[in-house]
């Protein structure tokens, strides 16, 4: 059954934050629009809206690191997204399983 809680995008791009489903680390945080937004729900991947390139972007589409999505969850305001995927390879640009590798307090 598909919930109707829709996201709130009249303030612009909703945050988006992806997780691994099996190890739960936090891979990357990206952006989605409404079309990037449905285009995962309908597609069952990760797309985003580059704010860079000014362009909806599918994850791994280049590279082959495709994200299938496992879960969607919004937060108590509607305009934060968690999403919990199933990677096909690095998350990050750099090579990086994470994009999260740069210790500043605490770190290794």
């Amino acid at each position: 059954m598909k919930n109707e809680l829709e996201p709130d995008f009249s303030k612009g791009l909703l945050t988006t934050v992806v997780t691994d489903s099996q190890t739960k680390e936090v891979l990357m945080v990206a952006w989605m629009n409404e079309e990037s937004y449905r285009r995962t729900l309908e597609s069952g991947q990760t797309w985003f809206w580059s704010r860079s390139r000014q362009e909806l972007w599918h994850k791994g589409a280049t590279s082959g690191n495709l994200q299938d999505v496992v879960e969607m969850t919004l937060d108590c305001d509607l305009d934060t997204l968690l999403v919990s995927v199933i990677p096909h390879g690095p998350a990050c640009h750099t090579g990086h399983q994470s994009c999260f590798f740069n210790p500043v307090l605490g770190g290794k």
